[in-house]
Order: C-alpha cells, then structure tokens, then sequence
C-alpha cells in the first residue's frame, strides 16, 4: 500500500529575523562584540590582508568574504575594532546581528506531526506521493496555464538548506551548494522553511506531491540559518557572497530571501550607512542577480525592514490572503482576512513591489514531507518563480526590468482582489502572459 507522507503546520513563519531591538520585548539583537569589517573597493588580496591583520592585531576571521564584499567578520575586543577602524584598507564597520525564524505559534500537536513525519521518512525508506497536489498560490497565480516552465534558470534559495534529497525537488537541485553554518558540510536543511521556499519555486511537474512556478528551474541550496532557524547577518552575507562568486559559471540569476529584520536603507547600497548587508546585495545585483525578498510579518510599514526597504536592489513581496485559488474573493474567510485580500500580517508601505499568496501555501518540507503554513516567507518564493520564468522568456533582462515586467502582468486592486486596509496598492502577482 502506498504511504502518504504528509502534515500541516498552520503556523505564522515569519521567515524574518527580529528586529535591531525587537519592538515588543526591547531586546537588542547585536551579537555582542562581532563585527562585520569592509575593505575598501581597491583593496586585490582580500586573504592576505586579512592573515596580515589577523597576525598584527591577534584575532580570528570567523567568515571571509571576496566577491559580494571585500572583508571577513570577527569577534573584537574594543581596542582591536579602534585599531581596525583606523586602518586605511578599511571602508567601514557593521555591527552583526542575529537573524531567526519565529515559529513561536507552533502547536504541540502540530510538532508532534513533525516529528512522526521525520520518523516515518527515516523509518520507511523512500516516499510515495500517490498523486500531484496544486497548491492554491499556484493556481492563484496562473503558473500551471504558462507552458514556459523556467528550464534551466538558476535559483539560489538563501534560507535554512533545501532537503537535497527531496523525492519532489532532488532532480531540480544543482550538486553545488553552500553551507555557511559551521559543523554543517552540506546545505541540508534541517529546519524545513528552506524546503518549502524551494517547492514553491520549483517543486517537479511529475505527477505527484506538488507542483512549484518554475518546475524545471535549477535550484541551488544556499544554508545561513540553522536547524532552529537562526543565523546572523555575518551568515547570510556568507551566502551571498557564494551565490555572487558563482552567479556566471552556475547560472544563478534569481535569488529568494525568505528573511530579513528591522533597520533602514539609505538607498545608496548601504554606502552611506554602513551597511554590508545593502552592499553585498548591491554587489550581487551588478552580478547579474536579481533578489527577490519578504515584505515582513509585523503589519507594519515595509521601509523600517531589511532587506525589504532596500528599494534600490530588491524586489519586495507582499501577501494575499487567498483561500480557493481563484480570484474574485469567493472563497472562505482565512485565519488572517477574508479571501482575496492582503493578509493581515503582511508589511505594507512604497518599497512593497507586488502581492502574491502568502496563506496556507502548501508546500515541500524536510525529510521528504508536506506542510502547508503562511507567510509573507511563503509568498516570496511564488514571486521567485515567476522572475524565473520571465529571464527564461526575457533573457539578459536586468534586475528591474525584472521587477518592472512582473508588476506590469500583475492583477490590479479590484479586478480580483480587494483591499479593505487600504494599505496595499500594489498589483498581485500573474504569471500566465510571462
């Protein structure tokens, strides 16, 4: 008999890191005495400068970046950071922050389901999905009706891993990939918010499980967050600097950011600010990269988070409540507005770029399974896709011909969605005419 592996956790992931200093608990997020250090752009030998340093001022470079940046991170002492910040090699200095997924709404129930579904994968040996699943923010979309299905466009999926061997996503998954976790040698996820990123985008059209946006898109695991989904500022720039250093050679032109935390963007690629999170994306972005990141999960306005403020380099993604599929908002009421409205979670504000299905998004999971959760991290990768797709039929497009081309082929307010908040003019999401 064939087993079904399956479960469904409804749980808000806000796929976001906390904030600077977390409005609700005032907690600040700055890794005490960890910084990330910026070499100027004329600086060539990245490595040797860094040992010289390393050797002069007696610290350890836990990560080395050469390609989205030039520089490393390190813990510091005070003195040793004045010493630093003094050298002329040197642009500037960011402080590292903590980044973390909140899965705070998870049930006991709803772990327990977890854990069976682990068990059963590692107990049963291979799973067998009886039959293919189109997930509502598919339909929603129009991305079954398109017959460009993103073939061999590459995207790199910057979260917790992607399950490398995931009977629905495997054969769509490059062999390269990047940990950026220590103790970790692969990026196989082991949280499972990657994992479902992943199938959104690119699950297989094969007649079973689920289908993403783009199934015959190459998906490139890149892990900065670990098994709890946290990680830091220091990790996810790890992982943009691999995906930059690689972009050419492996054919990675979209990037999904399913995360993100509170700060601002002085749209000037973080040069302004001292911001090495902005100008690594920058950097990647003149790589050929075009980033595609959540608006946020606090309701709140979009331009007091990043990456989703970084209106110069991003394309920022808000989330439809949608509960059938279809539009026209004759669906059931969701846990977070009615159908076909903005979620009531959803961030808002002029950086927000495009809506796309951010509740209940069905979707691939870790050890080989299913769950369906919601998000502004769920309608991130749908949007992700659709880049995908539109490379494939607009090949050698920049970032914000990207950006300008999906907004155009978007479903305007009113036509089958509605906004009660009056907070959401952005367009949701089409991918039928791309």
């Amino acid at each position: 008999m064939k087993k079904i592996i399956s479960f469904v956790l409804l749980v808000l992931f806000s796929g976001l890191a906390v904030a600077s200093v977390n409005a609700q608990s005032g907690r600040s997020d700055i890794v005490p005495e960890q910084y990330i250090i910026v070499f100027k752009n004329s600086v060539t030998n990245t490595d040797n400068i860094t040992d010289e340093l390393r050797s002069r001022h007696g610290f350890e470079a836990e990560m080395r970046y050469s390609r989205a940046i030039k520089g490393f991170s390190a813990r510091l002492s005070e003195d040793k950071l004045e010493a630093l910040k003094n050298d002329p090699r040197v642009e500037f200095i960011s402080e590292d922050h903590y980044v973390s997924i909140d899965q705070a709404r998870e049930t006991r129930q709803e772990a327990r389901a977890e854990s069976n579904a682990r068990s059963n994968a590692r107990g049963g040996g291979a799973i067998i999905i009886q039959s293919q699943t189109t997930p509502t923010g598919i339909s929603r979309i129009f991305a079954e009706s398109t017959t460009n299905k993103g073939a061999g466009v590459g995207v790199a999926v910057i979260d917790t891993g992607i399950d490398l061997t995931h009977p629905d996503l495997k054969t769509n998954i490059a062999s390269q990939n990047k940990s950026c976790i220590f103790g970790k040698k692969n990026a196989n996820d082991d949280n499972g918010h990657g994992t479902h990123v992943a199938g959104t985008i690119a699950a297989l059209d094969n007649g079973s499980g689920v289908v993403g946006v783009a199934p015959q898109a190459k998906l490139f695991a890149v892990k900065v967050l670990n098994k709890s989904g946290g990680g830091t500022w220091s990790s996810v720039i790890c992982g943009i600097d691999w995906v930059t250093a690689n972009a050419a050679t492996l054919g990675i032109k979209v990037a999904n950011m399913s995360l993100g935390g509170g700060g601002l963007s002085d749209n000037n690629c973080g040069n302004s600010n001292n911001d090495a999170l902005h100008k690594a994306i920058c950097r990647a972005r003149d790589a050929g990269v075009t980033f595609v990141v959540a608006a946020g999960n606090s309701g709140a306005n979009a331009s007091s988070f990043v990456p989703a403020a970084y209106d110069d380099a991003v394309i920022t993604v808000s989330a439809l409540a949608d509960s059938n599929g279809i539009a026209g908002g004759g669906g059931p009421a969701t846990s977070y507005g009615p159908d076909d409205t903005f979620a009531t979670f959803s961030n808002f504000g002029f950086v927000v770029d495009i809506g796309a299905p951010g509740v209940s998004i069905y979707s691939t999971w870790k050890s080989g399974g299913f769950a369906t959760i919601s998000g502004t991290s769920m309608a991130t990768p749908h949007v992700a896709g659709a880049a995908a797709l539109f490379i494939k039929s607009h090949p050698g497009s920049t970032w914000s011909a990207i950006r300008d081309g999906l907004m155009a082929a978007g479903e305007a307010l009113g036509v089958g969605h509605a906004d009660p908040s009056g907070l959401h003019p952005e367009k949701v999401l089409q991918a039928s005419s791309l």
